[in-house]
């Protein structure tokens, strides 16, 4: 059986970063945020090429063992077979190790590069397939979904792969994020979390996750009780407690703040009008950035944008 057919042409691939959890969603809630990596891949005649721009660009492989490579690779297996070589030009702008997302911008970049240039491709592994084979190589759906979909995501799996859907935030919501220099790896920060929780705390994240929905496509108001959280945040607030400090001083300020998926960085959900207000409580462990919502997710571009 003959293999796919791949385009002459170079594909350009753009994907958000994304914030998990939003405090009482663990490993279910994602939000696409205006910050972004772009990756552009053409199929060569032999070999493999990788060069890196910006985060990353002083210790990230640059070989079969860089994540987009790894990713584009299960994509093409899945496609139906690899091309004869490949050119990959990496332009990161997500920081590494933050909780924003990069690992699941690497995976999404290199799937949706994969399919872009696969004659065909688009049939052949369709939006879901993409997904399910995302999340298979993150381990979890919540940022691939978002990722992939933009907005405000609920991600889950089942038997047969990830889910999710994408809901519409508030044009009101804005976000501010604080992203300190220093990284937290998931692992480290997955490894505080105890193996049973009480129930108290897992009914109130219940609520408060349902009402997350509410708060954050239709009523902001709502956001600082929505964004309460009993799960994790507290279990690895030793591992950043400068982001734990700072999310308290927000929260007592009346702002829905948490920490960004496994953290460091810190998440004010606010508004036009206490944006400014918000971005002042940045110290100078803190990089504080306001940025837009993401509201289409992965994209495939011209090379000259």
């Amino acid at each position: 059986m003959a293999g796919p057919a791949f385009r002459a042409a170079a594909v350009r691939v753009r994907v958000p970063a994304t914030s998990a959890n939003l405090g009482p969603g663990f490993d279910a809630f994602g939000l696409a945020l205006g910050l972004y990596d772009d990756v552009v891949v053409r199929v060569a005649d032999t070999g493999l090429t990788v060069d890196i721009a910006g985060e990353g660009a002083d210790n990230l492989a640059r070989d079969e063992r860089h994540l987009v490579v790894r990713s584009m690779r299960a994509a093409f297996d899945r496609l139906g077979g690899q091309p004869r070589g490949l050119e990959v030009v990496c332009a990161n702008r997500i920081p590494h190790g933050r909780g924003l997302g990069s690992s699941s911008a690497a995976i999404c970049a290199g799937i949706v590069a994969a399919r872009a240039v696969t004659i065909g491709g688009a049939s052949a592994l369709d939006d879901d397939a993409v997904l399910a084979l995302a999340s298979e190589l993150e381990g979890h759906p919540d940022n691939v979904a978002a990722c992939l979909r933009g907005n405000f995501t609920v991600a889950w799996t089942e038997e047969d792969g990830a889910r999710t859907i994408t809901l519409e935030p508030s044009d009101r919501v804005v976000a501010v994020v604080f992203i300190p220099s220093t990284e937290v790896l998931t692992e480290t920060a997955r490894g505080l979390l105890p193996k049973t929780v009480p129930l108290a705390d897992a009914a109130l994240n219940a609520g408060r996750a349902a009402l997350l929905v509410e708060a954050l496509t239709r009523r902001p108001e709502l956001l600082l009780t929505a964004t309460e959280d009993r799960l994790h945040q507290d279990y690895r607030a030793s591992a950043m407690p400068d982001s734990a400090a700072l999310v308290a001083a927000l929260r007592n300020e009346g702002v829905a703040a948490v920490i960004s998926g496994a953290g460091p960085t810190v998440l004010a959900l606010t508004d036009e009008a206490g944006a400014d207000k918000v971005l002042n409580f940045a110290g100078p462990q803190f990089a504080a950035h306001r940025l837009e919502l993401d509201r289409a997710g992965a994209t495939v571009l011209p090379l000259d944008m």
